[in-house]
């Protein structure tokens, strides 16, 4: 029997809506993606998403370490914070 296709759907972007692309890079700054990454995503499967997705910690670290007063968030945001 026949496995169905992966669904997509269950990874959620990264995007942190910093969208400006680093020119030495070619990585968003805000989700370290790049746009050929940031383009396919809507048409990507999870197990695509997830193959972009570990890609980001390493460009994290050379992200902080090109750019140490502006390091990229570690996870999207999921929620606000609440106010006191």
């Amino acid at each position: 029997m026949a496995r169905p296709p992966p669904r997509s759907g269950g990874v959620a972007s990264p995007c942190v809506s910093i969208c400006r692309m680093d020119s030495a890079t070619g990585w968003c700054e805000g989700c370290l993606r790049t746009l050929d990454e940031i383009a396919a995503w809507g048409s990507l499967d999870d197990l695509a998403r997830l193959a972009v997705l570990r890609h980001l910690p390493a460009r994290r670290v050379a992200w902080a370490q090109r750019h140490p007063a502006t390091a990229a968030p570690a996870n999207p945001p999921t929620n606000p914070p609440a106010t006191p």
